[in-house]
């Protein structure tokens, strides 16, 4: 078995920035188990947060859009499987890879949908209900063409499966639903951490360039926090995140105890300071990485049912999910004041993280996927002839568009060297 991996990145892998992030890095950490060589390539440039892949083993490189020098480079390579870090990777490479690497395992991971969060994005801006006609987007179109293109696509959220399955009609044996794979929250490391009398103030954290985090701080700094700040006078909220914008510095108040903290490099160290979590997310999609580090850390949460979506299952939240302002301050009061049941609420935190994302299984799950869909790949793809179809078409058309772009940066490069 061919058990060398490229990973086609969006962006270099930032797991202090941004869920993202750390997903990456946990696929990263199984295949790195059953000890695959791993090339990790972008087109992207490298920011100061992305995190030394080379540390742990891992090859980088850089690589270039439309241009034939990645063709050379994967033909070296030769890898076994080719994941490609959402669908606008696949829709650069996937040709490419599929052309000189024709029997490497192409798998996608979607991150989020992208078009469900832009659709639900478009919903609100326009203030209708979000329904079908906003999910059949043109970001829809080419993620699920990318998705039947691919041999197996990983899905973070149940509740995006369900979606796939019912509105768009894909086959359940191109997906794999792969949430966040987490180390468990053990007896001892709760009973560590900081307790109810040793904690205060509210906490949020996200990252700023991704639209649905800024949309929530303008959300609690127009209508949420002034109405928890008159219930509880003396209480700050901290608001973390990376690429802090000044249309996110703005917002800083201290008079309102509304305060902008920017980048911090360890989440949990803050997470583990502050009482409550708030996430009045108002659209998006995939999990919530802000739930999960404050679960983590014994923090519970309040929530819209937006940040909730596929995150706890049928089991008891760690906290409260209302939607209505007044009744999403009111909750945010009452478990800031009652210990009993913050405790009780801490307590559903560590059962949701070890009951549903603990990474041994769902780690194994994956592997066997993979595993399989080797095994059978060439009926799988004559199985899948809308995916086939699919390539064909984008081996046509993206081909030779990137050719042409190719040759007219060559000639831009020629006159400039005259």
């Amino acid at each position: 078995m061919n058990k060398n991996l490229l990973i086609i990145g969006f962006v270099w892998p930032e797991p202090q920035s941004s869920a993202a992030g750390s997903r990456m890095m946990q696929l990263i950490e199984t295949f790195l188990l059953q000890h695959y060589k791993i090339t990790f390539a972008t087109p992207c440039a490298k920011s100061k947060n992305a995190f030394n892949l080379e540390s742990i083993g891992v090859t980088e490189k850089s690589i270039e859009l439309n241009d034939s020098s990645f063709d050379a480079f994967v033909n070296k390579l030769n890898p076994g499987i080719v994941l490609f870090d959402r669908f606008m990777m696949e829709e650069q490479f996937g040709w490419r890879v599929a052309e000189h690497c024709p029997n490497a395992l192409r798998i996608l991971d979607t991150e989020d949908l992208h078009c469900l969060r832009k659709g639900r994005q478009q919903a609100f801006k326009d203030g209708s209900n979000f329904n079908i006609e906003y999910l059949f987007n043109d970001s829809s179109k080419r993620e699920i063409a990318s998705i039947y293109r691919s041999d197996l696509s990983l899905i973070i959220s149940e509740a995006e499966m369900e979606i796939l399955k019912n509105q768009f009609k894909v086959d359940e044996s191109l997906l794999v639903y792969l949430p966040f794979m987490l180390s468990e929250v053990s007896k001892k490391n709760a009973e560590s951490l900081p307790k109810f009398k040793d904690r205060q103030h509210f906490i949020t954290i996200g990252n700023f360039l991704h639209e649905p985090n800024y949309n929530a701080v303008l959300y609690l700094k127009e209508t949420i926090w002034p109405l928890i700040s008159k219930q509880l006078p003396k209480v700050e909220l901290h608001i973390y995140g990376a690429y802090a914008s000044q249309k996110v510095n703005q917002l800083h108040n201290k008079k309102e105890r509304f305060l902008i903290k920017g980048f911090i490099e360890d989440v949990n160290e803050v997470m583990q300071l502050a009482k409550i979590c708030l996430a009045p997310i108002r659209f998006g999609a995939g999990l919530k990485g802000k739930l999960v580090d404050a679960m983590q850390n014994g923090t519970p949460c309040v929530m819209t049912n937006m940040a909730a979506e596929g995150m706890f299952g049928n089991l008891e939240t760690n906290g409260f999910v209302e939607d209505k302002p007044q009744e999403f301050v009111n909750k945010a009061a009452q478990l800031y004041n009652d210990e009993d049941l913050w405790n009780s609420k801490q307590q559903n935190g560590f059962s949701i993280i070890n009951t549903r994302f603990g990474k041994l299984i769902h780690q194994q799950f994956f592997l066997n996927r993979v595993e399989e869909t080797i095994k059978h790949l060439n009926e799988k793809r004559l199985q899948n002839f809308i995916g086939q179809m699919l390539l064909h078409n984008i081996q046509q058309s993206t081909k030779f568009m990137s050719k042409w772009i190719e040759e007219k940066n060559k000639n831009i490069d020629t006159k400039n060297e005259n």
